[in-house]
C-alpha cells in the first residue's frame, strides 16, 4: 500500500467556494483530519455528514505553537503508516501553513508521499475585500513572528495570524515604529464568506478590537507620502541619488571623493564633540551627517560605475561575520581581550593574500591626524614586540625627550626644536597607550577644560566693562584660578 498524505485547503469562506476536487476528497478520499475546526466550512461539513477529527485539543496542551505543529506532524505521519490521510487546513496548504512545511520536510524521511490537493487561498478573497490589485507589489507576513526589518512600507502589507489581542498588540507596536500612530489600516475577518467583515481603524486602536479570531488578517496600505518615509534607509538613498541626478543640486553634482574628504573629517569631529558632551539630540544629527558623507561617496562610486552602497554593506557584513567567529562560529572568547586577539589573528590571515607591504606601518592611513597616526604606529609596532614593557619605562623616555627639548631651546634652532618637540609628543603618546587611554581623548578633555575656563575669564572681563588690554596676565590668571576652584 502506498503511504500518502493529501493536503487540501478549506479556503477562507463557505462550502460553495471549495473546488469540486477538494470537496470530493473530503467526502471519499480517506481519513479526514482538520488542523482546526474553527472555520466557516466546518458547520456545513457536519450538515453534509462528513466525518472528521480536528487537532484543536493539541493547541491546549502546549504553550508554544512550534510544539503544536510538531505534534500534529508526528501524529499525521504515524497515521499515514496505516491508512490514507486527507489533511485539511484553512486557506491554501502552501500559504502560511507551518505543519505543511514540516510534512514536506519529514514525509520523505518516512517514505510517505506528501501531495498538495489544492484549495483556495484567503489572499484572493482578501484582495477583493480591500479592493486592491496585488500586481502593485505586496508582502504576506506572519503576525506572530513580525519584525520591523521585514516591512516594506511602500508595498501593500498583509499580516496573517492576528487572532487575538496579544498578537494584535505586538503587531501594533511593531508597525508604529514604521507608520504614524493614526495610520488607517483594515481588519479583515472571514474574507469571501457570508461572515466577512472589513473594519477601517487607526493603527493605535488595533489591539482594542473585540472580534479577533484565526480568520482575521490585517491589511496595511502602502505609504505614498515621502514625508512619512523619512525613517527608511531607501528614502535617504533616493534623496542622495536625486541630488546628484540630472535635475539635482549643482554643488552635489560637482563633488568627488577627493573634494568630500575635508567634510568627512569635520563631521567625524563634530560627532566626537557631541559624544563628549553626551548630547543625544546632537549625536543623532551628527551621526546623520556622517552617514550622509558615506552615502555621497557611495553614490559617486555608483555614478562612476565602480561600486554601490550594496558593495559597501556586503563588505562590512562579510568582515563582521568573518572576524567574530565567537558569535557566528564555534570559536570561544572568554573576554574582550581574547576578542581583540582573535580579531588581530584573523586580520593577519586576511592580509597574507594581499600585496606584500614594505612596512607594517603602511597599514595605517596617512589621512589620520598626526596624534592619531602616532598612536596607530605604536600599536602596530607593539604587535611584533617593539614596545616598552610598562608605562613607567615609557615615562623615563618622556623625561629623556623633555631634556633634549630643553637643550634645543637654548640653542635657538627652530628646526631642531620642532623635531625634539615632536619626539616629546610621540613619547607622551606611548605613555597614554600603555596606560590604556587614548591621547586624542585626553587632548579633547583638556581642550574642553580650557574652553570652559577661558569662557569664564571672558565673562568676568565683560562684566567689568574693561577691555582685555587693561588686564595684566596675573589678573587674568586669577580669574583662571577662580574657574578652577569652581570646578570648571
Amino acid at each position: 500500500m502506498e503511504k500518502e498524505i493529501i493536503i487540501i485547503g478549506l479556503g477562507s469562506g463557505d462550502l460553495e467556494q471549495l473546488p469540486l476536487g477538494v470537496y470530493k476528497l473530503m467526502k471519499h478520499g480517506g481519513r479526514l483530519m482538520l488542523r482546526t475546526k474553527e472555520h466557516p466550512v466546518v458547520a456545513e461539513l457536519v450538515q453534509e455528514s462528513i466525518d472528521f477529527k480536528s487537532f484543536d485539543e493539541v493547541y491546549e496542551k502546549h504553550g508554544q505553537f512550534e510544539a503544536v505543529y510538531e505534534e500534529i506532524t508526528d501524529t499525521l505521519l504515524k497515521m499515514a503508516e496505516k491508512e490514507r490521510i486527507i489533511y485539511a487546513v484553512p486557506g491554501h496548504p502552501m500559504v502560511a501553513e507551518r505543519t505543511v512545511q514540516l510534512l514536506l520536510e519529514q514525509g520523505p524521511l518516512h517514505e510517505i508521499d506528501i501531495k498538495i490537493g489544492g484549495g483556495q487561498s484567503f489572499l484572493d478573497s482578501l484582495f477583493t475585500a480591500v479592493k486592491v490589485d496585488p500586481v502593485e507589489g505586496f508582502q504576506l507576513l506572519d503576525g506572530t513572528l513580525l519584525h520591523k526589518e521585514q516591512i516594506r512600507i511602500g508595498q501593500h502589507v498583509i499580516i496573517a495570524q492576528v487572532y487575538d489581542a496579544f498578537v494584535a498588540s505586538d503587531v501594533k507596536l511593531t508597525l508604529m515604529e514604521k507608520y504614524p500612530d493614526d495610520y488607517e489600516v483594515m481588519m479583515v475577518t472571514a474574507a469571501g464568506s457570508k461572515l466577512e467583515r472589513v473594519t477601517k481603524i487607526p493603527l493605535y486602536e488595533l489591539d482594542r478590537q473585540m472580534k479577533l479570531d484565526n480568520l482575521t488578517s490585517l491589511y496595511v496600505p502602502p505609504i505614498s507620502s515621502r514625508e512619512l518615509t523619512y525613517k527608511e534607509f531607501s528614502t535617504l538613498r533616493d534623496i542622495i541619488a536625486e541630488l546628484r541626478g540630472p535635475n539635482g543640486c549643482p554643488w552635489d553634482k560637482e563633488q568627488t571623493h577627493e573634494s568630500l574628504k575635508q567634510y568627512l573629517i569635520e563631521e567625524a569631529y563634530e560627532l566626537l564633540d557631541a559624544i563628549d558632551r553626551d548630547d543625544i539630540d546632537n549625536m543623532i544629527e551628527e551621526l546623520g551627517d556622517v552617514l550622509l558623507q558615506i552615502l555621497l561617496h557611495a553614490q559617486i562610486g555608483e555614478d562612476e560605475g565602480m561600486f554601490s552602497i550594496e558593495d559597501v554593506i556586503q563588505a562590512i557584513n562579510e568582515k563582521m561575520v568573518r572576524r567574530h567567529p565567537h558569535v557566528f562560529g564555534d570559536v570561544q572568547a572568554e573576554d574582550s581581550e581574547q576578542v581583540v586577539a582573535n580579531w588581530a589573528k584573523i586580520k593577519a590571515e586576511e592580509k597574507k593574500d594581499a600585496a606584500i607591504r614594505k612596512s607594517l606601518l603602511e597599514g595605517t592611513s596617512k589621512g589620520f591626524p598626526a596624534l592619531l597616526r602616532s598612536y596607530e604606529y605604536q600599536k602596530s609596532a607593539a604587535k611584533v614586540g617593539f614596545d616598552w614593557g610598562a608605562p613607567e619605562e615609557a615615562w623615563e623616555k618622556v623625561k629623556e625627550e623633555m631634556q633634549e627639548f630643553e637643550d634645543e631651546l637654548t640653542n635657538g634652532n627652530k628646526h631642531d626644536q620642532l623635531m625634539e618637540f615632536g619626539d616629546l609628543l610621540f613619547a607622551l603618546v606611548n605613555v597614554a597607550r600603555l596606560l590604556k587611554f587614548h591621547p586624542e581623548e585626553a587632548m579633547q578633555t583638556s581642550n574642553e577644560k580650557f574652553f570652559r575656563r577661558f569662557s569664564f575669564i571672558e565673562s568676568k572681563v565683560h562684566e567689568s566693562g574693561k577691555p582685555f588690554e587693561d588686564y595684566s596676565l596675573e589678573e587674568l590668571d586669577q580669574y583662571w584660578n577662580e574657574a578652577k576652584k569652581a570646578g570648571l
